[in-house]
């Protein structure tokens, strides 16, 4: 038994207006896109970028705001050619797509988010500069560079050290060459019955012979503390942190002061605790042998 199959011809006429139709919301797609993109483009981010020169942000800060703005100027482009090309269902679903994304995204990254939100108000604040000695938490370090979601510093020892931007930006930050002038301070003890104005004096004259200490304010050393076994008073020298390093002259004015101590005779006491009272020895092989 044979099947005999008969061919249906087919009328391609009635596929030419879906075809036209879909060809014209595509072609109108692109070319609303295009135009928008790039009017947006040229316009918009011109105007950010000049905006914020003239107020004299940083380089860092421009660049991510004018890569922020080319990324919504992409996306305000597709949605208004996807509307007005009558994608309002293929635009209703991936807007309801993205927002589910931009939620999930936000949760899963929402510490990589607050650093660069701090980068943006390190960089905008201007708390340090490259080059800038700070503290904070118990840290340390002079800054190398500063990006939108890390700062990198090199210790004092020499070691790299990379810190995430919201751990500076809540914490309180010390920049310790950020003013012309910086003042050392040591403290030295001398004895009670020792000249304080002699001592005073010492530290003052070896103070002012350290290379990089200011003649303005003068060297001084007040008495600022009565302790258990010493007088203490505070060597005060001021330097410009640009050019002295505050370590280098802190050890110096210290090893000089000793130094003349030394030499004059003034002596430095060992901390010493005095105990008073009665003390009892009772011989207890007496006791034992009395009593048996």
């Amino acid at each position: 038994m044979f099947l005999i199959q008969q061919w249906v011809p087919i009328d391609l006429q009635q596929f030419i207006p879906s075809l036209t139709n879909a060809i014209v919301t595509t072609l109108l797609f692109i070319i609303v896109f295009l135009v928008v993109y790039r009017l947006g483009r040229s316009l918009v981010t011109q105007a950010v970028e000049s905006s914020l020169k003239r107020r004299d942000f940083d380089e860092t800060l421009v660049g991510f705001a004018v890569s922020m703005t080319v990324g919504v100027m992409t996306i305000f482009a597709a949605a208004l050619a996807a509307t007005i090309a009558g994608f309002g269902s293929v635009l209703a679903a991936f807007a309801t797509l993205g927002g589910a994304l931009t939620l999930a995204i936000g949760f899963a990254a929402q510490d990589l988010i607050a650093n660069f939100v701090a980068g943006v108000f390190v960089i905008k604040d201007r708390t340090f500069t490259v080059g800038d000695w700070i503290e904070w938490n118990g840290n340390d370090g002079v800054v190398r560079e500063i990006h939108l979601r890390v700062t990198k510093l090199d210790t004092l020892d020499n070691q790299l050290m990379t810190v995430p931007n919201s751990d500076l930006a809540n914490a309180a930050v010390i920049n310790n060459v950020a003013n012309d002038r910086r003042r050392v301070s040591v403290g030295f003890g001398v004895e009670y019955d020792e000249d304080i104005t002699r001592a005073r004096n010492a530290i003052v004259e070896e103070g002012a012979r350290i290379d990089g200490v200011l003649a303005v304010p003068e060297p001084t050393a007040p008495l600022v503390e009565l302790g258990d076994s010493a007088v203490s008073l505070s060597g005060r020298v001021w330097i410009d942190p640009s050019e002295s390093s505050y370590p280098a002259v802190r050890s110096q004015f210290t090893e000089a002061v000793k130094h003349r101590f030394d030499a004059e005779g003034i002596d430095i006491p060992y901390p010493n605790t005095e105990l008073s009272g009665g003390l009892e020895v009772t011989n207890v092989a007496s006791e034992e042998g009395s009593s048996s």
